[in-house]
């Protein structure tokens, strides 16, 4: 009996990014290394956050449990998706489920990460979003470092 095909979709994920698992990513066991996928994990889920919030200045606030449920060796290309579950007045809380292209096992889980929009001093800052972007109508135009000059 051959399993089913997964699909990105079925885990109701709208964003995604794919790495390849490479020698410096692994562990003792010759497996991935957790915290290499969390640092990937986390890198976008920032990545999202300025997406979706339209700040450049994010910071992670909160990430929930971590199930793992399989790993990766070298050499597999991993799937990590992310998608918005609530906005808050300063925040976004959005969810990631991870999977290993090659076996089709689902990698881990992370129920909620939280990222919260801040302004130059640190401060927790309104972002006025309450949904989902599928476009980057919010991706920022400016970028902190270079003051005025447009990214455009």
């Amino acid at each position: 009996m051959t399993e089913p095909q997964w699909h990105p979709s079925d885990d109701g994920i709208n964003f995604h990014t794919r790495k390849w698992v490479k020698p410096e990513d692994l562990n003792a066991n010759g497996t991935l290394f957790g915290g290499s996928l969390l640092r990937w994990i986390d890198e976008e889920a920032a990545i999202y956050a300025i997406i979706q919030l339209g700040n450049y200045r994010v910071v992670t606030k909160l990430i929930s449990e971590i199930n793992f449920e399989a790993s990766a060796l070298q050499g597999d290309l991993i799937e990590m998706g992310l998608t918005a579950t609530t906005f808050g007045r300063t925040s976004l809380t959005m969810r990631a489920v991870v999977r290993n292209m090659i076996t089709r096992k689902r990698i881990l889980t992370i129920e909620r990460l939280v990222f919260v929009s801040v302004d130059e001093d640190g401060r927790p800052t309104p972002h006025g979003y309450t949904d989902i972007t599928f476009d980057r109508d919010r991706m920022p135009h400016e970028h902190p470092a270079t003051g005025s000059i447009s990214l455009e």
